[in-house]
């Protein structure tokens, strides 16, 4: 009975080592701009030089065109889950198509700028944990809240 079980325990190691191999030649596309984005938020309003900061820090790896990628994104299944993220964080809000948005969704994406920011919800903790560098300290998501506000009131 102990040798039967080995069997299927090694068989099953080997199956799971296969699989692990395989799944690394399938790789989603990386989320890298090629060219200047036309309607970036930078373009077509003030972004001071803090905030933009922030914003790359802090928001762009999953908002915006461009990600910069860590070494563990080339390994799978931790790639897919990765990808899942930036494509709905795009879907969110995508700081580099700000402009194609019209007026009221541009007041609404800062509206939830700041709700996300006050209730502490972005960014992400499961990506804060690995980024220690895009946490925000109380003072950084003030200035966030303060600066959507502000350009909040110059749409029209």
């Amino acid at each position: 009975m102990a040798l039967v079980n080995k069997r299927i325990v090694r068989k099953t190691l080997l199956i799971i080592v296969i699989f692990l191999v395989a799944i690394q030649f399938f790789r989603p596309q990386k989320n890298i701009a090629h060219s200047a984005p036309a309607n970036a938020i930078e373009k077509h309003y003030a972004v001071p030089k803090e905030i933009g900061l922030l914003l790359r820090s802090s928001c762009y790896d999953c908002h915006s065109n461009t990600t910069v990628y860590p070494w563990y994104s080339n390994i799978q299944p931790i790639a897919w889950w990765q990808q899942n993220h930036i494509i709905d964080g795009k879907k969110e809000l995508n700081f580099d198509e700000f402009n194609s948005y019209n007026a009221k969704k541009k007041k609404h994406k800062l509206d939830e700028i700041v709700e996300v920011l006050q209730e502490d919800e972005m960014p992400l903790g499961s990506y804060t944990l690995i980024h220690s560098d895009a946490a925000l300290s109380t003072q950084a998501k003030n200035e966030l809240i303060s600066w959507a506000k502000t350009l909040q009131k110059t749409i029209n």
